[in-house]
């Protein structure tokens, strides 16, 4: 019988609990800023979807990246793109709005009949993630959300990366630590928080994926729990 919660904080025992708890209930996503929880998850649960979600805003290296990353490690990428008729160019206006309609419902979407989401999200992001648990509730989506990397810093991500020699994002030796979209992210500057480029200028500092509500909230999520385009081998899904 599966344990309520993973045995340690070790990323890969963690992935191993979750597929062995939620099986085909379980669902990835991932930005492809770097290579960490795509290559970590595809190769510890080769059979998982890998969810990018493409808002239309991608930088064209994230697109080229991604797909590399798939044909590489033999990912089961699936992106996910916004509805048809969202508006374009939102963000130059309202970037909470932007956020909701080309980021939150396409993520909506993708967790619909979906039991557990991993994601990326660590603690050491920056000071609003910095009490991330390892499995907890997204009590907005009635869904668990896995955090393998949770406790994990810039040295451990580094030396995995190392270990794998994993290919970096190519927009990484120019300055982007946390790499969204184009209008909205910038590179940092040295001993800058990694996400200090990302709506560079705004009260910002979340899109709305990892908050309570929607994406003009502004709490993480931190419940305890009880337990643009793409080569033909991914898939690429928008509501119709």
């Amino acid at each position: 019988m599966t344990s309520h919660t993973p045995p340690n904080d070790d990323p890969v025992a963690v992935l191993r609990w979750a597929h062995a708890r939620f099986g085909d209930g379980l669902v990835v996503t991932a930005s492809f800023g770097d290579p960490t929880l795509a290559h970590l998850a595809g190769t510890t649960i080769p059979d998982v979807d890998i969810v990018l979600l493409d808002t239309g805003y991608l930088f064209a290296e994230t697109d080229w990246y991604a797909d590399d990353l798939r044909r590489r490690y033999g990912l089961n990428l699936r992106t996910v793109h916004p509805l048809p008729d969202t508006e374009r160019d939102v963000w130059r206006s309202d970037t909470n709005a932007c956020c909701a309609a080309r980021k939150v419902e396409p993520l909506n979407r993708a967790l619909r009949n979906k039991s557990a989401w991993i994601t990326g999200l660590r603690r050491s992001d920056s000071a609003a993630r910095a009490q991330t648990p390892v499995v907890h509730e997204d009590p907005s989506r009635g869904i668990i959300k896995v955090n393998p990397l949770a406790t994990w810093n810039d040295d451990d991500v580094a030396a995995y990366v190392a270990a794998h020699d994993l290919p970096a994002h190519p927009l990484a030796d120019r300055g982007y630590r946390s790499i969204g979209c184009w209008p909205c992210t910038a590179p940092v500057g040295e001993g800058e928080d990694a996400r200090a480029g990302r709506w560079a200028g705004e009260a910002k500092t979340e899109c709305g994926l990892h908050l309570s509500g929607d994406a003009t909230a502004g709490t993480l999520v931190t419940v305890a729990s009880s337990g643009g385009g793409r080569s033909d081998g991914g898939r690429s899904e928008v509501a119709r």
